[in-house]
């Protein structure tokens, strides 16, 4: 098994690679196992239909950007707070990832996205 550390810096490179740079197929190859199940609900399961949605969404949103805020990793998960934004105008979303990799690969994903309101109750931010 990979060291926490190990699993965090494959899980950076893959979301700079793939939500930065927006090099889908050079992240995928790079980074994701074989198979990749996948848990968010408006995303098909596997590496195909991830490398399709994501192909849409940045020709769509080439100024899409993913700042990431903090990572935490335990035994082969990894979890990512980050800011989402898809150009230099939107408030973005406030993201939770949880990858889990397997042989210094990820091979499935969990994500809660939740948009940064206008107004909020209090004087903190969502990071």
């Amino acid at each position: 098994m990979s060291t926490p550390e190990e699993n965090k810096r494959i899980v950076r490179a893959f979301l700079e690679t793939v939500f930065n740079q927006h090099e889908i197929d050079e992240g995928m190859d790079a980074y994701v196992g074989e198979t990749y199940t996948q848990h968010n609900p408006n995303v098909a399961d596997g590496v195909e239909a991830f490398r399709e949605n994501f192909k849409e969404t940045f020709a769509e949103n080439p100024e899409s950007y993913f700042d990431i805020k903090r990572m935490f990793c335990e035994g082969n998960h990894v979890t990512v707070h980050a800011h989402w934004t898809q150009n230099k105008d939107d408030r973005g979303s406030a993201v939770m990832d949880i990858f889990r990799l397997e042989d210094g690969r990820i091979v499935e994903h969990w994500d809660v996205i939740q948009p940064i309101p206008e107004h909020i109750a209090h004087d903190n931010t969502m990071f």
